[in-house]
């Protein structure tokens, strides 16, 4: 086996200059400085002159670089890594990695015809980096931290070994929260230290009032990726929920606008290692989904064709609560953007105003197609300076808005017209091509240009080639990549073990639990009989859960049955749909069990037709347990595990105690209940009263806007709705307090 890459670099440090790092390609001595070769010329040219800003560095190299070569780096697609880490989602369509000499890389092309994003060709490795050209990949899986630099260093080799020398842009998703591994939004957990969900993190945030929660958190992704050579994320949601029924809920900070605002404004300089754009000590964010994704027609979501529309049905809600927090990106100047797959409606929406109180003229073009938000309200009234990363797929199957065009004018009208500079996927280089050359040859003479388009906008031309790979190489530029491209396997290894962080990231789980109920019950005393289990999505899942769950409780009496017990401890963990396919109905929010609902019809609309719901294996045994142990005078004592904001009326009125949590560890959850932590955390979303207030009408209308979050519906809730207190939307307890955000008792 050859020698991995990590063990044969070089390194030159620069007198108050940078490190340069390089396996094999030339170093230039210059004047008692040192300079890597990039373009191949042998010279400190502009291009390899790191004493130039990377903005002239990356202009000068886009006039070196050959049309394909540029066209290589308009895309960026999932890739994977060799034998040792197999990707579970391609193994199931076959394929079997080939290992390079390294054993680090694949060397077995791909074939995917399943994916939700298109079917997928893709080469061997060797051919991507060094036929295609390609230079943004998006990784998925969840190696070591060794590993991952090895892996890393070792695919930064091959694009050494190329004539024009342009690093590898590896990004992910987020890699630092807890929570189940979703494909596309949630790929790794575990290794990196790990924090609550993001929901969890501002529970936490708000309980405490603390604001350094944010602080501490970015650095810790900014020291431990930048380690790894990892240095670019997919992260975070700056989308406020305003639909529940919306699945990327968990993904967010919730529902207040002003707190998802103060996280950006800490989280892109922390990460980003400061203001001004990322430093060389720094990690890139992409910071998503403008103009903001959670003003979902009825939580649908733009995956499939009864998500694709953005629906304002409230004056002015897209400036009130979607656009505040990508305020902070441009402050803060965050590298990329990401436009939402969806389209705005404006037919379902009341008027919105820009940024000079005119009407937002509302295209039914998907946002990374809609000129009107991507380079008029986004770079011409927001002034943002950084480069459009579409979301993952726009060029297939998630082409809203434009699906009369073909691939390469989809191609050509994202990145000419309305500013895309890159587009994730696949790697449609093919297409690419042939949307550059129908700029000039004879194509539109024999075919029409589709109505109510123009030729010109549905080309790739110089210009727009250009100024998209002019913005993605100067942020490699901003980031060090092209001089110091190596990361060291050990002290990556030695940076995500630090101790300090893992505590911090535990301590915030801890406070991410928000106590909604308590009759005197918590915090429980050591030695308790206790009945405990765990509920799931199958009976599997809480199975597992309640071995875990036992296991934890060495400071109780465990008793087998509710009957024994002066505490049943229920830990209860709903799901609702699946992330990339529609359900057949509405996303289920009540925590239920074979629950008859209506189906909905193409068009999002109610149907008479039924079919059965369950989001919790065991839901309808929860009353059974209740009255067996409240049977003798014992308690009740639940968790909810809220990605979502659940109905939870069933698990609630049979308990004495009730927290929830946010993809926070079950042994924090149990520091709260056993009294060895203070609760402390708040509600980040308003949790529905039941099926009443999410109630949607023949015409597919909703009774509780879509664009308004949680805790501003009352105003539009019918009269006849609402409480003594003029409250509608949210749950009111027993004891009288509403899950509204911002709620949370402490003992």
């Amino acid at each position: 086996m050859a020698v991995k890459a990590s063990e044969r670099v070089k390194r030159y440090q620069n007198p108050n200059g940078p490190t340069i790092s390089t396996v094999e390609r030339k170093v230039i001595e210059q004047d008692g400085l040192y300079f890597k070769d990039i373009d191949g010329t042998g010279t400190v040219s502009a291009v390899n002159d790191w004493r130039l800003t990377p903005a002239e560095r990356a202009e000068a190299y886009v006039k070196v670089l050959t049309t394909s070569e540029k066209i290589g780096q308009i895309f960026t697609s999932d890739w994977r890594m060799g034998p040792k880490y197999p990707s579970p989602r391609l193994a199931a369509n076959g394929h079997k990695p080939v290992a390079d000499e390294s054993g680090l890389l694949d060397e077995a092309p791909v074939n995917v015809s399943d994916s939700i994003f298109g079917s997928q060709s893709l080469p061997s490795t060797s051919d991507m980096v060094k036929k295609s050209f390609n230079r943004h990949v998006i990784l998925r899986e969840s190696p070591t931290p060794e590993d991952l630099a090895d892996y890393l260093n070792q695919l930064q080799y091959l694009t050494e070994t190329c004539d024009h020398f342009v690093p590898m842009q590896v990004m992910s998703n987020s890699r630092n929260e807890n929570g189940e591994v979703v494909f596309g939004m949630n790929d790794a957990t575990g290794v990196f230290a790990t924090y609550p969900g993001t929901l969890g993190i501002a529970a936490a945030v708000k309980g405490t009032a603390r604001i350094d929660i944010i602080d501490k958190f970015a650095d810790t992704i900014r020291r431990e990726w930048n380690a790894c050579g990892l240095k670019k994320g997919y992260m975070y949601m700056a989308d406020c929920v305003t639909d529940p029924r919306w699945q990327r809920t968990f993904g967010t900070f919730g529902e207040d606008p002003a707190l998802i605002e103060e996280i950006f404004d800490h989280l892109i300089p922390g990460i980003q290692g400061g203001s001004n754009g990322v430093t060389p000590e720094g990690v890139s964010m992409t910071v998503k989904h403008f103009p903001g994704g959670g003003a979902r027609e009825n939580g649908f979501d733009p995956h499939y064709a009864a998500g694709q529309w953005n629906i304002y049905a409230t004056p002015g809600s897209l400036q009130k609560y979607h656009i505040p927090a990508f305020r902070a990106a441009i402050r803060h100047n965050a590298e990329s953007i990401m436009p939402y797959y969806s389209k705005p409606s404006a037919e379902k929406s009341a008027p919105q105003e820009d940024f000079n109180g005119n009407p937002i003229e509302l295209q039914p073009y998907g946002f990374a197609y809609n000129k009107v938000f991507i380079d008029g309200l986004l770079r011409g009234q927001m002034g943002f300076k950084g480069y459009i990363n579409s979301d993952t797929g726009i060029v297939h199957n998630m082409c809203w808005g434009v699906d009369m065009l073909d691939e390469p004018e989809r191609i050509g009208y994202a990145v000419t017209q309305s500013g895309v500079d890159l587009i994730s996927g696949l790697l449609d280089n093919e297409l690419g091509e042939e949307s550059y050359a129908r700029g000039t040859n004879d194509y539109y003479n024999t075919h029409a240009v589709p109505a109510g388009f123009k030729k010109e906008d549905l080309v790739l031309t110089d210009a727009s080639l250009n100024r998209a790979v002019s913005r993605t190489l100067t942020e490699l530029f901003r980031q060090g990549m092209f001089e110091d491209t190596y990361a060291d396997p050990r002290k990556a290894a030695e940076v995500v073990a630090t101790k300090a962080d893992w505590e911090e990231a535990s301590r915030v789980h801890r406070e991410s639990v928000v106590l909604l109920k308590n009759d005197g019950t918590l915090p429980l005393k050591d030695g308790t009989k206790v009945y405990a289990e765990a509920f799931g999505k199958s009976a599997e899942a809480g199975e597992a859960a309640t071995k875990a769950l036992r296991e934890m409780l060495g400071n109780v009496t465990l008793v087998d049955t509710p009957d024994e017990a002066q505490v049943a401890l229920l830990m209860v963990s709903p799901q609702s749909g699946a992330y990339f396919n529609a359900t057949p109905g509405y996303l289920e929010l009540d925590i239920c069990e074979d629950k008859t609902v209506c189906n909905v019809d193409e068009s999002g609309k109610p149907t008479t037709e039924t079919h059965k719901e369950t989001t919790l294996v065991g839901a309808n045994r929860l009353a059974g347990i209740a009255a067996a142990v409240h049977a003798h005078g014992g308690k009740v004592v639940s968790n909810i595990n809220c990605p979502l904001a659940w109905e939870v009326g069933n698990v609630e009125k049979v308990s004495d105690a009730l927290t929830v949590g946010f993809d926070t560890y079950p042994s924090a959850t149990l520091d709260v209940m056993f009294g060895r932590f203070a609760p402390v955390g708040k509600l980040p979303l308003t949790l529905p009263k039941g099926d009443e207030v999410l109630a949607v009408n023949a015409d597919g209308v909703c009774i509780s806007p879509n664009d308004v979050p949680g805790f501003a519906k009352d105003a539009y809730m019918p009269d006849s709705m609402k409480d003594e207190n003029g409250k509608a939307y949210a749950y009111r307890d027993a004891a009288g307090n509403y899950y509204e955000m911002n709620f949370g008792l402490t003992f």
